[in-house]
């Protein structure tokens, strides 16, 4: 089983890595406090599905 993940946060993140490559890295927790500054999200479980998806783009998609 593999983790899906719906279109709107892959979208997101994306897009925050796009506009924004230097300050996203291979770290959540890095990734996790970028998302909250540069965002208006206030639900913490979404921020933290998308800093997830973010670091996994950035692993594996980027490298």
């Amino acid at each position: 089983m593999g983790k899906i993940r719906p279109t709107y946060i892959k979208r997101v993140a994306i897009e925050l890595v796009k506009r924004y490559p230097e300050k996203f890295t291979e770290d959540y927790q890095h990734n996790k406090a970028m998302v909250e500054e540069m965002t208006d999200i206030t639900n913490s479980k979404l921020r933290n599905r998308i800093a997830g998806y973010v670091t996994r783009f950035r692993k594996y998609y980027e490298a």
